[in-house]
Parts: structure tokens; C-alpha cells; sequence
């Protein structure tokens, strides 16, 4: 898995949910019981891990802002960080799996 492939990933989800009001950041995601602010939020929380542990850095909570807009630019943020820690393939790869499992959800 290449960082390009990961950068597509991420930018594939962000063009759909980059657009979107409150409302619908709300709603229920796709066979689950957690809103898809929420779902975005743990996608958010597990590629900032990844980069923690690429980094030999402790993990450290993604805060949960008030504003759930800012969902994609914090995805877009953590998703650099791993990306600049320079993980193996596979940690990119299980990066891009979450991003689109994620994506699909919604």
C-alpha cells in the first residue's frame, strides 16, 4: 500500500461528507447505532493512533469538537502525520481499510 493510495482514500471519504450540514452529520450511520459524526470521529481517533505508534509516541485522545464540519480536516491532519512517520506498507494498508470501511458506512 503507497501513501497515494491512502491520500485517495482519505480524499475519496472527504469529498463525501465535505459538504455536509449538521443534520446529516447527526443521523445514524449505515447499520450501526452511532451517529456519523461519531463513526468519522473513531476513524479519526484509530488513524491517529496508527501514526502514534508509527512515531514511537504515546497515544493521545483526538479531542471531539463542538463542530462536527471540522470531522474532515481533522481526518485530512492525522492522516498526514501517518503519512509523515513513514509507517511499513501494511499500517498504510490497515490505514486505507478503516478510511474506506468507514466511507461505506456512512
Amino acid at each position: 500500500m503507497s501513501e497515494a493510495e491512502l491520500d485517495r482514500a482519505v480524499e475519496l471519504l472527504v469529498r463525501q461528507v465535505g459538504h455536509w450540514q449538521q443534520p446529516r452529520w447527526a443521523a445514524t450511520a449505515a447499520g450501526g447505532n452511532v451517529s456519523r459524526a461519531d463513526l468519522v470521529h473513531r476513524l479519526v481517533q484509530e488513524v491517529a493512533n496508527l501514526a502514534a505508534d508509527a512515531e514511537g509516541g504515546p497515544r493521545r485522545e483526538v479531542p471531539r469538537l463542538d463542530n462536527d464540519l471540522a470531522l474532515p480536516d481533522q481526518l485530512r491532519v492525522v492522516a498526514a502525520d501517518l503519512v509523515a512517520a513513514a509507517p511499513p506498507p501494511e499500517v498504510l494498508a490497515r490505514a486505507a481499510v478503516e478510511v474506506t470501511a468507514t466511507r461505506d458506512a456512512l
